[in-house]
């Protein structure tokens, strides 16, 4: 079933005045007390840094698969790195088994990591890990930090679109936000050359762990979907030069569950159309390791976590073996 989605120019909120602000400010509160998903319009990112990017995509996972697993991800799990096809599936971060994912992906984090003590504890290990760079001679590491630096300046304007949609001051994520954690990714998902298992999807249903979400995937067969309050689905679709947006676990913690972290998945081709890839771009903005997720809409006598502890306590919920590992993988 495809349904539309809330479609926000964003404009306003980045160039206009405070009345101008707070009007896209009222769409985004409507849009994350609905499904928590939105298109945006109007965002700033130049159309050229996104074709690029997906390019430098492409280059990549046109490499051999040795030369690929040269920048293969750490043992420790943390999303940097090269994550092979199948080798995950998303459904174990809550707990549901599944077929391994029909996917391969490279992520990296931020770029770089300041001499400071804040940067080299034992948690920022898990936030602040080495990028694993490809050695490909097409500025894939120049075009992957622009737009790394761009996605984080979008994600900083969406957070203090945030802040007024709750009715905050514009500034409230600031001093949470000012040291973020947050993840690029690039995923392909193959041309299938035969029927998947039962019960095995591009990705499976999962939400994000981290504050925002922001998305643009090729426009082709076998694409995301996201769960309806009704438990169905709908495909989203959104307009040209649009990207995707939903909230993610964080936001919806630190609002008091207010605002929805809505369950999504990637589903196959169609039918016996199994013969075209699809490339995802999804940055995954998260907040300082040690903000703490409340200040809001807080339950009498609660005491909110940091982010660090909500995203240590989310992975830990899928406790042993494989669930564990792969749970961690689909946190970052």
């Amino acid at each position: 079933m495809t349904g539309a989605l809330p479609v926000i120019d964003l404009a306003p909120l980045r160039l206009g005045d405070e009345a101008d602000q707070r009007a896209v400010a009222q769409q985004i509160s409507a849009a994350c007390t609905g499904s928590g998903f939105f298109c945006i319009t109007g965002h700033g990112v130049d159309e050229t840094l996104i074709a690029d990017t997906r390019r430098a995509a492409v280059d990549f996972f046109a490499r051999p698969v040795a030369e690929k697993m040269k920048v293969a991800r750490p043992p420790e799990k943390i999303s940097r790195g090269y994550f092979p096809f199948a080798d995950r599936s998303l459904a174990y971060s809550r707990g549901v088994a599944a077929p391994p994912d029909l996917q391969e992906a490279w992520a990296m984090g931020p770029p770089d990591r300041p001499d400071a003590p804040y940067y080299h504890t034992e948690t920022a290990g898990r936030f602040f890990a080495p990028n694993h760079w490809p050695e490909i001679p097409t500025g894939f590491e120049a075009i992957l930090r622009e737009y790394y630096a761009t996605l984080s300046d979008l994600s900083a304007t969406l957070m203090r679109g945030f802040a007024l949609a709750l009715d905050l001051d514009e500034d409230f994520f600031a001093d949470k936000t000012d040291r973020p954690s947050s993840v690029a990714r690039l995923i392909r998902y193959p041309a299938q050359d035969a029927a998947p298992e039962t019960g095995q999807l591009r990705a499976g249903a999962h939400s994000d762990y981290g504050a925002l979400t922001i998305l643009r995937g090729d426009r082709v067969a076998g694409a995301l979907q996201v769960q309806l309050p009704s438990g169905g689905w709908i495909d989203v679709d959104p307009p040209d030069g649009a990207l995707v947006c939903n909230i993610g676990d964080a936001m919806a913690y630190w609002t008091g569950e207010r605002w929805n972290s809505t369950l999504h998945r990637v589903t196959n081709p169609p039918g016996n159309n199994f013969h075209g890839d699809r490339i995802s771009l999804v940055f995954f903005y998260s907040p300082n390791y040690d903000a703490v997720l409340g200040g809001i809409n807080d339950a009498p006598g609660a005491t909110p976590p940091s982010f660090a502890e909500h995203y240590l306590d989310k992975v830990m919920k899928a406790a042993h073996g494989r669930l564990s590992a792969d749970a961690k993988d689909a946190a970052i």
